[in-house]
């Protein structure tokens, strides 16, 4: 922490800290970015981020390079069982024609799961590896290093998600209904009339309420997946301060942390699914051409 013996509040305050890199007017800075603005990047939530999307790459192929269609192991039922109930999500809930759609649902579902199964990881235990580290390697200050292990805690990493699945809303919608069939989507609903002035004039109306509706979608997919996990690692953060409090804190924290990652077990796993569900049925819309 910033200090040897730090307080409950510091504690909770520096694990709620991402490691960034900022620009200041010095340049690009590796530390003191604390209070940057904008022009920062949370290194932490890149290398998680990119680390367990390359293994689910890594994984998966080698899954596939190695099936066997007898007598099949352990690791490939499980990747079967994933790629089946994605692919029955798929099946169920789009009803358009994209051979995109299904290899997008599997990669959002594993890629979100292993981000969200880092908050099981103890809240200490890479944050004070990765402080040795920069104590013994770059003769950093002890307790000032900075390290979040959960990229879904961070409302960039989700909200890059949101707007991804966004963008390929978007684009899909222009390309199955054409500029105009779009622009009339947005100006010709929820209300309509045959008469052409009264439609004229509902166009602000209808507008408004498609744009809202349209603009909350990304907002409510990274916000939703976002504060459900940050509030998780809260908690687990609260635990980890109980723990210290003696050894009746010690066996109440234990005791605590063991139940709230059981529960959290169905909550990793359920996140991802509602990601992935949302995005379905966004692109599945995309696809209507009415």
């Amino acid at each position: 922490m910033a200090s040897e013996n730090p307080t409950s509040v510091e504690y909770i305050k520096h694990h709620l800290q991402n490691w960034k890199v900022c620009k200041t007017d010095e340049g690009w800075v590796w530390n003191q970015c604390q209070d940057a603005g904008f022009w920062s990047i949370n290194v932490d939530s890149v290398i998680f981020s990119f680390l367990l999307g390359a293994l689910f790459c890594f994984a998966f192929w080698r899954v596939a390079k190695s099936a066997k269609v007898e007598n099949p192991g352990r690791w490939q039922s499980f990747v079967e069982m994933t790629f089946e109930f994605v692919d029955k999500s798929v099946k169920d809930t789009f009803h358009g024609k994209n051979p995109l759609i299904a290899p997008l649902a599997l990669t959002i579902f594993v890629w979100i799961v292993l981000m969200n199964f880092m908050d099981l990881i103890p809240v200490d235990l890479l944050p004070w590896a990765a402080d040795k580290i920069n104590v013994l390697a770059f003769g950093a200050e002890p307790g000032h290093t900075y390290l979040k292990v959960v990229p879904t805690t961070d409302v960039n990493v989700t909200f890059g998600l949101s707007l991804g699945v966004f963008f390929l809303l978007l684009f899909y919608s222009v390309k199955v209904k054409g500029v105009g069939g779009f622009v009339g989507e947005l100006t010709l609903h929820p209300f309509s009339s045959s008469n052409k002035l009264v439609q004229i004039i509902l166009i602000p109306v209808n507008l408004l309420m498609e744009l809202v509706g349209l603009l909350a979608k990304p907002i409510s997919l990274g916000l939703r997946l976002f504060g459900n996990l940050y509030a998780g690692e809260l908690l687990f953060i609260l635990i980890a301060v109980l723990t210290s409090a003696g050894i009746g804190g010690f066996i109440g924290g234990g005791i605590a942390y063991m139940i709230w990652a059981i529960f959290h077990l169905l909550v990793i796993p359920l996140q991802a699914f509602i990601f992935m569900m949302l995005t379905i049925v966004y692109l599945s819309m995309a696809h209507e051409d009415h």
